[in-house]
């Protein structure tokens, strides 16, 4: 069966309905770029293999029970895997300095709790960090896509431009109109929180 002419999304399908060498061409046209931006951040030929491996396990068991949504390109979902699994190892070996973030790039939740003046207060930000994910989610895919992981993942905007293949200035396009789009919805819905002037 000529693999090569088929899609990501149809690759999956034909493994879902039982076609194991659907999902191992699948496996081999991305590997090489999964493997090498893991290896980009750990520095370590055997624990890039370890987490590798780890990846595709993870990648086969939300594929088998479909919880794997095509929003997006596979590669760029894997790639955001592989990126968490980076993080998890990192943190487990307290290098916490692997993903950095200034002053000036605090996540917008973050600067959410900066403003809670007691613990009194923890409910109601709760509460607000509830409303903007649903505001988050009425954002048009590829905005909510850089939004989300700039402040639940902390990822620089280096790193989102190459887990979703764009360039930085796309990506910093991307956020600058979620950002405008996430205001008109705040104010829409009127849900009490500022947004930083700029990310």
């Amino acid at each position: 069966m000529a693999y090569h002419n088929l899609t990501d999304q149809q690759l999956i399908e034909l493994y879902l309905s039982g076609n194991e060498g659907a999902f191992a061409h699948l496996l081999s046209r991305h590997q090489k770029k999964v493997y090498q931006y893991i290896l980009s951040k750990v520095k370590d030929d055997d624990l890039a293999d370890d987490i590798f491996q780890d990846v595709f396990i993870k990648v086969i068991n939300t594929l088998k029970l479909g919880r794997y949504n095509e929003e997006g390109k596979f590669i760029n979902w894997v790639l955001r895997i592989s990126h968490n699994y980076i993080i998890d190892h990192f943190r487990k070996t307290s290098k916490t300095n692997f993903v950095t973030e200034t002053a000036d790039q605090k996540s917008i939740f973050t600067r959410i709790k900066a403003t809670v003046p007691s613990w009194e207060s923890q409910v109601i930000c709760e509460q607000t960090e509830a409303d903007l994910k649903k505001l988050i989610s009425m954002l048009p895919p590829d905005q909510r896509q850089v939004l989300e992981m700039r402040i639940y993942e902390d990822l620089s905007f280096k790193e989102i431009a190459e887990l979703t293949t764009v360039s930085i200035n796309t990506a910093l396009g991307r956020m600058r109109y979620a950002l405008i789009n996430l205001r008109k919805l705040i104010k829409k819905h009127k849900v009490k929180i500022e947004l930083p002037v700029s990310e």
